[in-house]
């Protein structure tokens, strides 16, 4: 592993698969330690998909105190949480259901609107401990978490006060067929006070290059995550 720093990301290269796995879990776990041993409880907040599931399993067994530990969610398709393409499955198969003891907070309210769901996420980002991480994947075309370049609803989530938001992604390819999400906006990336993006692949770092040359957050909403306040974003990328 080795790290790169600029002024405005930490790039840490990991030299396969098998060592951006065990780094990544082992900087999650020292976080989530830390923030435990400072204030007895820690929040994180993770991101669905393939990615990182390695991770989540290889986390789950670290040993920490899962009972003081809170997981809520980047962002969701608007699908129920026992939906198997939902992110909320996702985080429970690779993680809950080993680290015994972890409270998690669904965006996806069964039998809620999309709009009460948003509401009832908002209070809850509002009114409990600021996540000590976020985990974070990026696709192809410079999204992170739901804010999908080309949505007509993502110049109102960049704008937005609140730290979670609806977003419609219908015309995003990348979306697929789940085109209303629920959302982190930069307001609630912000309130994170580590950001980890996971990426793999020589063709996710060129991605990541044109957006720290482009600037423009809309055709990039990466840059929503590269330019929060505080710490520095830290991508973890392997080959």
């Amino acid at each position: 592993m080795n790290a790169a720093v600029s002024d405005r990301i930490t790039l840490v290269r990991h030299a396969d698969e098998e060592a951006w796995t065990e780094g990544v879990a082992k900087e999650m776990a020292a976080l989530l330690s830390a923030e435990i041993e400072q204030r007895g409880r820690a929040r994180m907040l993770l991101s669905g998909g393939t990615t990182p599931a390695p991770i989540y399993e290889l986390l789950s067994d670290q040993g920490l105190e899962w009972a003081r530990v809170e997981v809520g969610l980047a962002d969701e398709r608007w699908l129920s949480p026992q939906d198997k393409d939902s992110n909320a499955w996702l985080v429970r198969d690779s993680f809950l259901r080993h680290a015994e003891g972890a409270h998690f907070d669904p965006l996806v309210r069964i039998g809620l609107p999309i709009a009460e769901c948003v509401h009832t996420a908002n209070l809850l980002a509002t009114h409990s401990q600021p996540p000590c991480l976020v985990v974070l994947g990026m696709g192809n075309d410079g999204h992170t978490a739901s804010l999908f370049p080309g949505s007509p609803d993502l110049a109102q989530a960049l704008q937005s006060k609140h730290p979670y938001a609806a977003l419609d992604a219908t015309g995003c390819p990348v979306a697929k067929h789940w085109s209303l999400r629920i959302t982190l906006t930069p307001h609630g990336l912000a309130l994170a006070n580590q950001r980890l993006l996971l990426v793999r692949g020589k063709q996710k770092l060129e991605v990541l290059e044109a957006a720290l040359a482009s600037g423009d957050v809309h055709t990039y909403p990466i840059l929503a995550a590269i330019n929060a306040p505080g710490n520095k974003l830290r991508v973890h990328w392997c080959p």
